[in-house]
């Protein structure tokens, strides 16, 4: 059974179409993609017969519900003053220039791993289920453009902070290397979630250290 973090809230807890893009969220991940209709959720829900479909009409309009939900529930994985702690140490060191410029690029790195690799267990311990929806979203995503567009476009509030969180960081080049760690981060979490790791997932010193090696190559260069 899935942590009580990962489960659909309950109906008085959100708005009724925060309630079915979540339970839409939980039958992804719980039955995949086949699973996933407007009976399903009116029973996921609890709601009459019919309430689903008087928010999102058509399957289309059922996924990018999810889409979109997703996007919300994972931008609170972490709290706004963790994500931001990082930027701020970077753009208070570039202010200051105090310190070597070793020393600024390994404290800025270290933020930065601090953020990530608490985000990452975040994912691994607590929110499963939205991996496992992210990853059935994904796949339906490269058949429906219409699909397609709202999640790259949901995608966009994940990696433009990234790549100022790098900037600030000192990197040289922030936008490739934003793509670099989203790709690892995504990496990671499937790994562990449905590839080879999925037995044993890493600690949150693991993958501080790894996040630390890998932003050291980037900075540093």
């Amino acid at each position: 059974m899935n942590a009580r973090s990962d489960r659909t809230p309950a109906p008085a807890a959100v708005p009724r179409h925060e309630l079915i893009a979540d339970a839409a969220l939980t039958l992804l991940a719980e039955r995949g993609m086949r699973g996933l209709t407007h009976r399903a959720v009116d029973e996921q829900t609890g709601l009459p017969q019919g309430s689903t479909s008087n928010v999102a009409r058509t399957r289309a309009a059922l996924l990018e519900a999810a889409v979109r939900r997703l996007a919300e529930r994972e931008a609170a994985v972490l709290t706004a003053r963790e994500r931001s702690a990082a930027g701020r140490a970077g753009a208070a060191r570039a202010e200051t220039g105090a310190g070597t410029a070793d020393a600024e690029t390994e404290d800025a790195g270290a933020a930065v791993a601090e953020a990530l690799s608490l985000a990452l267990h975040r994912y691994l311990s607590r929110h499963r289920e939205l991996l496992l929806a992210r990853y059935e979203l994904a796949l339906e995503a490269t058949r429906r453009p219409e699909l397609r567009a709202v999640y790259d476009r949901a995608g966009r509030a994940f990696r433009e902070p990234m790549a100022a969180m790098l900037a600030a960081a000192g990197s040289a080049d922030p936008e490739r290397h934003a793509m670099s760690m989203v790709a690892w981060c995504d990496g990671i979490l499937f790994s562990c979630i449905a590839g080879q790791f999925h037995a044993a997932a890493p600690t949150r010193a693991a993958l501080r250290t790894s996040c630390a090696e890998l932003l050291d190559g980037m900075l540093r260069g």
